[in-house]
Formats: C-alpha cells, structure tokens, sequence
C-alpha cells in the first residue's frame, strides 16, 4: 500500500525529533535537510520548533530557576508559539493552493479545524510518544513507574492511529470536494503592539 500523508508527516517528524536529540540542546542551529519552501521542509521546521520548545518548557519548570533567566525563556517560549503559529498558517496555505482547483459537491461541508491545525497535533503527539518511550525504558525509575508510563504510550499510540486516520479522512473529502477548504488566520493580540494595551500605551 502506498504510504499515506501522515505516514510521510510521521516520518519527518521522528527525523527531525532524532536529529534534535543527537545534542539535546535547545540552542543547537536547525539543519533542515529538505529544499526550502517544500511541504517537507515545512514539517521539518514545524516539529523542530515543537522539539526545542518541549525542552524550553522542562527548562522553565524548574523551581531553582533564576528569575531572571526564567523571564527570558518565557520570553523564548512566546515566541517559539508564535513562529509555530505562523508555521502552521504556511502550511495551511500550501493546502489551500493544492485543494484550489477542487470541484465543491453541493452539499459540501466545513471542518472545525484545517488540515495544518490538526497536523499541528500530530506533531506534538509523536513528540508525546517519543519522550513516554524514553520514560518507559527508564533503569532508574520504579516498576510502578514502568508500568504506568507503558499504559500512557499504549494510548498515545492509540491516539496516532486515530488522529492520522481522521487526517487523511479529511484530506480524501477536500481532494474529492466533500469538506471546503476554508481558512481563518490566527489573530493573536498580546503579540501586535497594535492591540495589546500595555504596548500601545507605551507609544504614546
């Protein structure tokens, strides 16, 4: 059988989640191996992005952490979320082009969420199943531990299937004109000195 969208996502994913762990180091430059501007190259980036920030969030979490330096990574963390966001509107962009020239069907409904949204999920989930893994091959933790992480990645394994089923599901009714592609970008205010208060009061 021919590999379907998702299994192609889940393979650049797993790519670039082991390419980051070759360092484990949340300042360690990308190095993409695929050609800029291409669908691959975009969800490389996109899981990338979700890696680094996983770590920055284990990071901040620590209750000795400087203030200081925790206001920076907050700071990093704001802003991973919106080069996330931006990522993924890029990619709902390149679905909106590729599903352009679809011939609706009459009674053609909307989704809830885009193709990208979703994937977006996707690639958190195999960060999800990539770290309760490594929980459960732990030599230093408890059976109890053992065990109960082994019954998590059973369902996060669960939940891939699933989720990658609903994707390609959604991706076969946008090809064949079943489910209009329609796209709301994100308007977040906190980060447009435009909106957010405590910005634009500054400037005045």
């Amino acid at each position: 059988m021919e590999p379907s969208f998702t299994d192609h996502c889940i393979k650049i994913f797993n790519q670039a989640i082991n390419d980051y762990h070759l360092t484990d180091d949340v300042d360690c430059p990308i190095n993409n191996p695929f050609t800029k501007g291409s669908i691959e190259h975009n969800l490389y980036l996109k899981c990338w992005i979700d890696t680094v920030q996983w770590h920055l969030e284990d990071l901040i979490r620590d209750p000795e952490i400087n203030p200081a330096d925790a206001l920076t990574l907050k700071r990093r963390i704001d802003k991973s979320n919106q080069d996330r966001t931006d990522l993924v509107e890029q990619i709902d962009s390149y679905f909106l082009n590729y599903y352009s020239q679809v011939t609706l069907a009459a009674d053609a409904r909307l989704n809830t969420e885009s193709p990208a949204w979703a994937i977006d999920r996707l690639s958190i989930l195999i960060l999800k199943i990539y770290h309760m893994q490594e929980q459960v091959q732990r030599t230093d933790a408890s059976e109890e531990h053992l065990q109960r992480c082994g019954a998590k990645l059973n369902v996060l394994l669960e939940q891939r299937t699933d989720l990658s089923e609903a994707i390609n599901q959604l991706l076969d009714d946008l090809q064949n004109g079943k489910v209009r592609m329609k796209v709301y970008r994100q308007m977040k205010m906190y980060n447009d000195p435009a909106t957010n208060p405590v910005l634009y009061q500054q400037q005045k």
